[in-house]
C-alpha cells in the first residue's frame, strides 16, 4: 500500500463477485460497508472505470462484503425486489448527478419513470438529457436503479447492462414489459 504525501493511507476498497440469475455481479463496498459500486461482471472495465472517477485514490482487494450488504443483493435477485432499499451507498458526482441517482433510488421496485419524469424529479424538467447522462454514470446499478428509467413512450431504452438484463430486472421487480 502506497501513503500520499499528506502520510495517509488510500482508502481500501472489497471486491466481492456474487453469482445471480442474470450474471456474475461485482459488489464494491468501503470500511463502512457502504456500497461504492456494482455492475455485472461483463462490464467490469466500466465499473472500474466509473469506480475510478469516484474514488480515484483507493485500492481494490477481493474478499466479502459485510453480510448484511451481501444478504440484501442475494434476496434482490431470490425475489425480494424491496431487499436493496434500505442499503447506504456512497459515490463521488457532481451535485447534479448525486441528486438525480437520489431520484432514481426513490423509484419504488415495481414502478418506472421516464426521463424527463426523473429531471422533473429533481427540479429541472428541461434537463432531460442531463439527467439521462447522470442515469448513464451511474456506479451502482440496479442498487441505484438506472433500470427503472424508460423512454417517454414506454419504451425500453438503453441500459449499460444490456436490454436484455434491463427487460429481466423489470420483469423481476413487476413490472410488464
Amino acid at each position: 500500500m502506497t501513503t500520499h504525501a499528506s502520510g495517509a493511507q488510500p482508502e481500501t476498497l472489497t471486491l466481492e463477485r456474487i453469482a445471480t440469475p442474470v450474471g456474475e455481479v461485482l459488489l464494491v463496498t468501503d470500511a463502512d460497508g457502504a456500497v461504492r459500486a456494482l455492475d455485472f461482471a461483463d462490464y467490469e472495465p466500466r465499473m472500474m472505470r466509473l469506480l475510478g472517477r469516484h474514488a480515484p485514490d483507493a485500492e481494490l482487494v477481493a474478499g466479502q462484503a459485510p453480510g448484511s450488504v451481501r444478504g440484501a443483493v442475494e434476496a434482490y435477485f431470490a425475489g425480494d425486489a424491496r431487499a436493496l432499499g434500505g442499503l447506504t451507498v456512497r459515490t463521488g458526482g457532481t451535485e447534479f448527478q448525486r441528486s438525480v441517482w437520489a431520484a432514481l433510488r426513490a423509484i419504488p421496485a415495481g414502478e418506472t419513470r421516464s426521463y424527463g419524469q426523473l429531471a422533473a424529479a429533481v427540479g429541472s424538467p428541461k434537463a432531460v438529457r442531463a439527467a439521462g447522462l447522470a442515469n448513464g454514470q451511474n456506479p451502482i446499478a440496479v442498487i441505484v436503479p438506472c433500470h427503472r428509467v424508460i423512454g417517454a413512450n414506454g419504451t425500453l431504452t438503453g441500459y449499460a447492462g444490456g436490454l436484455e438484463r434491463k427487460r429481466w430486472l423489470l420483469a423481476h421487480e413487476g413490472v410488464a414489459v
